[in-house]
């Protein structure tokens, strides 16, 4: 599946083919070559600095607007003020779920449909779901208006960049039959799109799944023409949580306060990014300055109103919602039945 940031789609990709197989744990330690850097502003250390805790949180790879509340709790002290030096690394390439897991981070970003592979059966994963950063799905397929795809079955024709994966493929074949479509007539292009803009506008694929926040933007800004529709507006099981804040169980049973202190602070980082988009982007562009402004910019614009959306607080997790998604997976055997309310919990952020 197509994450909000193209540079980290093989993440995605890794720990989704992971998939019934698990996620391998060994070497899950090793950042070498990963960007890091602590909470406070300052390369990291091996310890914390006086009277802090020292904790680690994994990206699921490179930096982008998912991440910005917690670049801007760092930023901001925020972290520093609930007692903790944070640690941001990059992950390896199949993802902070297995830095989690092994304990090698204790906090990290995941998605719902990816940790549908390892919260239930022999191949479950130690870790849990304790705040939603974006509060409702806004992934959805885009195409060139010219192209003529107004709505999922008129996916059937064209052709489809896919990561070959069964749970991003249910997805596609539920939305394009219940619109009438004809899903055995949409050509599976066996693809790793890491520009979506070139990838549309030179005929590459038809059709793309992308999360709007970057990919769209993206899109919006190259002047592109281009239909979209967003899978949660499909099917309500659709909307489910992606990204979210993930971490180790042992974590949370043994330091229970700290990772509530960290919560705290991380929903400061969050707040400030809803109230005051523009600030928050160049907080992100100064710990990232290699990605474009303008792009971080129109991202952060848009985040700004989807963080929270319709939600009491930032980081609240419908669990109907999660629960239903959940559902479907197992349903469609996509992975073992995964019991209600398994693989989140809504302690910190309730």
């Amino acid at each position: 599946m197509f994450a909000n940031n193209s540079h980290y789609s093989v993440s995605r990709r890794s720990v989704l083919c992971a998939g019934a197989a698990g996620l391998g744990l060994a070497g899950a330690g090793a950042l070498a070559g990963c960007g890091a850097g602590d909470g406070n502003g300052s390369a990291g250390s091996a310890s914390g600095a006086k009277g802090l805790r020292k904790v680690t949180f994994a990206l699921d790879w490179t930096p982008n607007t998912n991440h910005t509340g917690i670049y801007v709790a760092a930023e901001r002290g925020y972290y520093k003020e609930a007692g903790l030096e944070v640690e941001i690394v990059q992950a390896p390439e199949n993802g902070a779920d297995a830095l989690v897991a092994a304990g090698d981070a204790e906090f990290g970003v995941s998605f719902q449909d990816t940790m549908a592979s390892y919260v239930s059966g022999k191949d479950s994963l130690p870790v849990t779901a304790i705040a939603a950063i974006i509060q409702h799905n806004t992934s959805g397929i885009i195409s060139m208006k010219e192209k003529g795809i107004d709505s999922p079955a008129d996916m059937a024709g064209h052709t489809y960049a896919t990561w070959e994966m069964p749970i991003e493929q249910g997805v596609i074949e539920r939305c394009v039959e219940a619109d009438g479509g004809d899903f055995s007539q949409v050509e599976m292009i066996p693809s790793t799109v890491t520009d979506e803009v070139t990838a549309l506008s030179t005929n590459q694929v038809d059709s793309i799944w992308i999360y709007w926040a970057w990919a769209g933007e993206k899109c919006k800004l190259a002047g592109l023409d281009t239909n979209y529709f967003a899978f949660a507006d499909i099917d309500p099981v659709f909307d489910f949580y992606t990204p979210v804040i993930i971490a180790n169980n042992d974590v949370i049973a043994d330091d229970a306060k700290m990772v509530q202190a960290f919560m705290d602070a991380t929903r400061r980082g969050y707040e400030d990014c809803i109230k005051d988009p523009q600030g928050a982007a160049e907080v992100l562009l100064k710990a990232a300055p290699e990605l474009e402004p303008e792009l971080v910019q129109a991202s952060q614009r848009y985040l700004a109103e989807q963080y929270q959306a319709d939600a009491e607080a930032w980081g609240v997790i419908d669990r109907d919602r999660w629960d239903a998604f959940f559902e479907w997976v197992g349903d469609q055997g996509f992975a073992p039945k995964i019991e209600p309310g398994a693989g989140m919990t809504e302690e910190f952020v309730a």
